[in-house]
């Protein structure tokens, strides 16, 4: 058997820009999930909503992860088949690498985000990060930061 290369294209449907600013990162983790056929069509057309997302275990038997918060929209074409907007998605990662979030997550003040979804040549993969919640002043110095950052973009134009 051949192996397929990872040159996958990557087109983003929806960045959590949010969650960056909320949660220092440490790790992040791509991840498959577990859709209908009626929300990827609302996936292609961009009606997501991932601001309150976040992930869990529900089980404490077994190591499978679910998103929750995750808005995306019905489907306007869809009949009675369409999807519930806000049900919990189940995100499809090696178990190693579950156990090894979870212990991440046990740590105090940690939690799982979901950061951006894309496409990833046919799947939909969505990127989840590990993070730590920032105090005020971590929020005010890195919006500091992004302002000094964009001066000095216009300073050289």
């Amino acid at each position: 058997m051949s192996e397929k290369p990872l040159n996958r294209a990557h087109k983003l449907i929806m960045q959590n820009r949010r969650a960056r600013h909320e949660y220092e990162i440490i790790s992040t983790l791509e991840a498959g999930i577990v859709l209908t056929g009626t929300e990827v069509k609302s996936l292609r057309a961009g009606k997501v909503n991932m601001q309150d997302a976040y992930v869990i275990f529900p089980n404490n038997h077994n190591n499978e992860m679910y998103v929750t918060g995750l808005h995306i929209s019905t489907y306007e074409q869809g009949n009675r088949e369409n999807h519930e907007p806000l049900r919990l998605r189940k995100l499809l990662v090696h178990a190693k690498e579950a156990i090894k979030l979870r212990t991440q997550m046990q740590e105090k003040g940690m939690t799982l985000v979901p950061l951006s979804m894309y496409f990833a040549g046919s799947t939909i993969k969505i990127e989840i990060g590990v993070g730590r919640g920032k105090k005020l002043y971590d929020k005010r110095a890195s919006i500091k930061d992004r302002d000094v950052k964009r001066e000095l973009q216009r300073m050289k134009f």
